[in-house]
């Protein structure tokens, strides 16, 4: 049973959850009564019942959410203010800017500000081939700097082969559906992203959900599929796909993939893994999860990942063998039908592909891996050691801190940004009920004292809200060369 510093029981925090969550709703449902005797001229209403009840609470707490940024998502960035006259309906902009400590973009490596290397290829890339191809990439939209990319891109994973699309939840939710279809079993994490959950319903094959990261249930659901065979005739699967991710973006875990891969081979399953926040931000040279355990690709039959994160771009890729690509450039709608990746953005990941393998002539990439993972374990170390109930693996740059309760949301991301901390909070629906948490993403750009900053302002919020629920004795926060035997 966990406890807090004042030794309140767990099941405690879950009664008191629970209590606030009903006075919540029942003070909703009072005022969605009382809504519908108001004149609505004639218009039906946009949302009903459940999500009408969802967007009523959101409007109380929208100041804490969609906060506009008028800067580049570096260690720092402006945070434009805004104020609201009607209860948070409406949030106005000023002209008001605060400078914020940014603990909430996927910036992992620093590629998203300046970078000496990358910007100016950038820039004169733009200038070279404009913003934008304006057409698909069977059409007239594919270019040199596309084949370019993606020759990168399955040097960098290991694959002999890649493509990459505009998009990285599209990646997901439009490749899923090609590779498999009715008469497929497709077995999917239980905490998987929404982008593979759209994905796997569209395809129209058979879902199976396995415990999350847990490989002895997998083999369980595994085992018991094939032996049932499909739920209308009992005939052979046609395929059988895997779906895990590298990092989990809202548990910051990194995936069992040496059981998974294993477990895969023995039962003939195919292994799908989506790299969106691992590829670049582990493994001794950013090649991710595989990397990381050591894992031959060969093992992994479709790596998927995103350049939203380490990259500081846009877009996502898929790597396979070159029959799985070549068949994806025929059949995928997201490489038929959308809008090729920008050309300045397909530049900006060639760029950072290149420091990450010292191919710019320096040990930047390297060192930014390194820095990386320095500060991702010294700031979940210290956050442990100060009573807070920190979710995710060490090297994981995602870390959640656990609130439970869903009305200290607001107060955790108000307190912090009176105090130039910028937070990401996140509630029902997107987690349980009794999960709601604060997600912090480290990066490769935060210096010592952009830490220390965070760490003394997280401390001092949570004591004020009282969550740090974990027992433990008061301590002073070190430096980062105090941790750096967790590397």
């Amino acid at each position: 049973m966990v406890n807090n510093n004042n030794n309140i029981p767990y099941f405690f925090i879950t009664l008191t959850t629970y209590f606030s969550c009903a006075i919540i709703i029942a003070f909703g449902k009072l005022r969605h009564i009382c809504s519908l005797f108001t004149n609505l001229q004639g218009y039906s209403t946009i949302s009903e019942g459940h999500e009408h009840f969802i967007m009523q609470l959101y409007n109380r707490i929208e100041d804490c959410f969609e906060r506009p940024i008028c800067s580049s998502p570096d260690a720092w960035f402006d945070v434009v203010k805004r104020v609201a006259n009607d209860n948070n309906k409406i949030q106005k902009r000023t002209k008001n800017v605060s400078r914020c400590l940014n603990l909430g973009s996927y910036n992992y490596l620093g590629f998203a500000a300046f970078d000496e290397y990358c910007s100016p290829r950038t820039i004169e890339c733009l200038k070279i081939f404009s913003a934008s191809t304006c057409s698909t990439r069977v059409d007239g939209g594919t270019i040199t700097i596309h084949t370019e990319l993606e020759e990168h891109v399955a040097k960098f994973v290991g694959k002999p082969a890649a493509i990459v699309f505009g998009m990285g939840y599209v990646t997901n939710s439009a490749v899923l559906p090609v590779l498999i279809g009715e008469g497929g079993l497709i077995i999917s994490d239980s905490l998987n992203h929404s982008s593979i959950v759209n994905g796997a319903r569209g395809s129209g094959a058979t879902i199976r959900v396995f415990q999350h990261n847990k490989p002895s249930h997998l083999e369980r659901v595994l085992r018991e599929n094939i032996a049932e065979g499909q739920p209308q005739n009992h005939r052979r699967w046609t395929k059988i796909i895997v779906v895990v991710e590298g990092i989990y973006s809202m548990e910051g875990e990194l995936c069992k993939l040496s059981e998974i891969v294993a477990i895969c081979k023995k039962y003939k399953a195919y292994v799908y893994v989506d790299e969106a926040h691992s590829i670049g931000a582990v493994g001794k040279t950013g090649k991710g999860v595989c990397e990381l355990f050591g894992i031959d690709t060969a093992n992994v039959d479709i790596m998927m990942g995103t350049f939203t994160k380490s990259f500081g771009s846009c877009g996502g890729y898929i790597a396979g063998s070159k029959e799985l690509i070549e068949y994806l450039k025929y059949t995928c709608p997201a490489h038929v039908y959308a809008i090729s990746i920008s050309p300045p953005a397909a530049q900006q990941i060639i760029s950072a592909i290149k420091v990450l393998l010292g191919e710019d002539g320096s040990k930047r990439g390297a060192q930014k891996i390194a820095r990386l993972r320095e500060n991702s374990n010294f700031f979940r170390s210290e956050l442990q050691k100060m009573g807070f109930d920190v979710l995710g693996d060490y090297d994981s740059p995602v870390m959640p801190i656990m609130l439970y309760n869903i009305a200290k949301l607001p107060a955790f991301s108000r307190e912090c940004l009176k105090q130039n901390v910028a937070v990401v909070v996140v509630a029902f629906p997107a987690t349980p009920l009794l999960l709601a948490r604060a997600r912090i993403c480290i990066s490769a750009s935060h210096s010592n004292e952009d830490l220390i900053k965070a760490l003394e302002v997280i401390s001092r919020v949570g004591d004020l809200l009282g969550i740090k629920y974990l027992s433990t004795t008061p301590v002073e926060i070190n430096t980062l060369g105090d941790s750096s035997h967790l590397s």
